[in-house]
């Protein structure tokens, strides 16, 4: 670690998901140390932002001492191997489950990488589609690095600094990250919410309580925003499936491989089992959301409900050949496909092939960043535009937000109802501008009076 240089009042700075939903990566300076919180990837940033392209920092990245990561999706982990490649050698601090997980995520994004960086050097193209921000043995060397520390147990950083990790109830092993500083300067306690998980569905363990601090960095991603109920979730999905299948058509879900696949199966099997929405076959085409599936299943302790003998069987797609075959099966279907926003993975050949196709149906259970081909398909347009050529928009295409893993504005207010008066500021991070005013002016109406929404790269002092 870097040498401690002086006391100081702690200081943070929100390099990523500011006022946007994406790249979570916030810079604390305290206790003599530099600590980042996550190191996310921004996705669907403009193509000629070279900032918000994978792999740029706004800090040398050998300068930080250790990384804390609150959980496994993308936009909070994403950059790690980046982070190593360019000279970062501390420790990064992690639940035991987040360790595992992103081995996966991370070892598939390298993955890619290479490839699309290969394929573009043979070719001879003048501008790659992506440029290689890391590579498998990057993976290797940030997994090295990790420290896996459990749920609730103190873990002494430097003298000064100690974290605990809280469980966050949004994915396996997401967690809350509370640090507690104390130096000549004074003590001080910062708590990141990280992503908080929805309240009381049958399936992960609700959050834990949020620690008082005197500066919390909440999420605000579905600020001013309501999920629907389980129920109005199997009602509109059930009328969906039917209507499909009456159709005689196939039912196509595009989800994210961590979080959002396990937890659609999850339902699907369920509401299946219990005759609330017809029972098809039920496959998953993902390679990487299988063998995310296989950690989910190595943990039982972490869900509020186990597998029934009664839920339906799901079949994972091994191979890129079965997935070829699957899309022309014939008669009614469920295909949970790799690609949340419908912007890459395999539910791309499965537009491709019943895009056009009146009897099919599309069903959306992701969040859908603006410009996105997902967003697109929700627009009430004839057409839809994608790999190079114009497609019509035949399918029916539904949407459905219960799905979220994300706690929604009534959960947030649940959540930091308890920390009136406990809590000095509040700083609102991972929402759209217009979700974080929303939950500002409700937190202010119970009573929080230091309410904050950062610009990006914004700094702030912890009083």
């Amino acid at each position: 670690m870097n040498p401690i240089v002086h006391s100081q009042q702690p200081r943070v700075t929100f390099h990523g998901a500011a006022q946007t939903v994406t790249g979570s990566m916030h810079l604390v300076e305290a206790g003599g140390l530099r600590l980042l919180l996550d190191c996310g990837i921004v996705q669907g940033a403009p193509r000629d932002s070279l900032r918000d392209r994978r792999g740029v920092f706004p800090f040398a990245p050998a300068s930080i001492d250790a990384v804390l990561l609150s959980h496994a999706h993308s936009d909070h982990c994403g950059n790690l191997p980046a982070l190593v490649r360019q000279g970062f050698m501390g420790p990064i601090y992690c639940s035991p489950t987040t360790q595992a997980l992103i081995g996966l995520m991370l070892a598939d994004s390298a993955r890619i990488q290479e490839e699309n960086h290969r394929g573009d050097t043979i070719s001879g193209r003048s501008h790659p589609r992506e440029v290689l921000v890391y590579n498998r043995e990057d993976v290797a060397r940030t997994l090295a690095q990790c420290i896996t520390v459990p749920y609730d147990v103190p873990q002494p950083i430097a003298d000064t600094v100690e974290v605990r990790f809280i469980d966050a109830g949004h994915i396996l092993g997401s967690a809350m990250i509370h640090l507690a500083i104390s130096d000549s300067a004074g003590s001080y306690r910062i708590t990141f919410s990280g992503d908080l998980g929805r309240r009381g569905l049958p399936y992960l363990h609700d959050a834990a309580a949020v620690p008082e601090c005197d500066l919390l960095i909440c999420e605000s991603t579905y600020g001013g925003r309501r999920h629907d109920t389980l129920e109005q979730m199997s009602a509109k999905l059930g009328e969906a499936i039917i209507r499909t299948a009456d159709r005689g058509g196939k039912v196509l879900i595009p989800a994210f491989s961590l979080g959002r696949t396990q937890l659609v199966v999850f339902y699907l099997r369920r509401w299946m089992a219990m005759g609330l929405i017809p029972r098809l076959p039920l496959f998953v085409d993902s390679p990487l959301a299988s063998n995310i599936s296989a950690i989910y299943h190595r943990n039982p302790e972490a869900f509020r409900v186990a597998e029934q003998p009664d839920d339906p069987p799901v079949h994972y797609v091994a191979d890129y050949e079965e997935s070829q075959e699957l899309t022309r099966r014939p008669g009614t279907h469920v295909v949970v496909a790799s690609g949340g926003m419908c912007e890459g993975g395999r539910i791309i050949q499965y537009l491709k092939q019943h895009i056009d196709d009146p009897r099919a149906t599309i069903v959306l259970v992701s969040y859908q960043a603006p410009d996105s081909l997902g967003a697109r398909l929700l627009e009430y347009q004839p057409t839809v535009r994608f790999h190079g050529r114009t497609w019509n928009k035949w399918a029916e295409v539904v949407e459905l937000n219960g799905f979220s893993g994300h706690a929604d504005h009534d959960d947030l207010l649940a959540y930091l109802g308890p920390l009136v008066g406990r809590t000095g500021q509040v700083q609102l991070v991972h929402g759209e501008l217009h979700s974080a005013k929303a939950l500002a002016e409700s937190l202010r109406k119970r009573g929080f009076d230091a309410v904050g929404i950062p610009s990006r790269d914004q700094s702030i002092l912890v009083a």
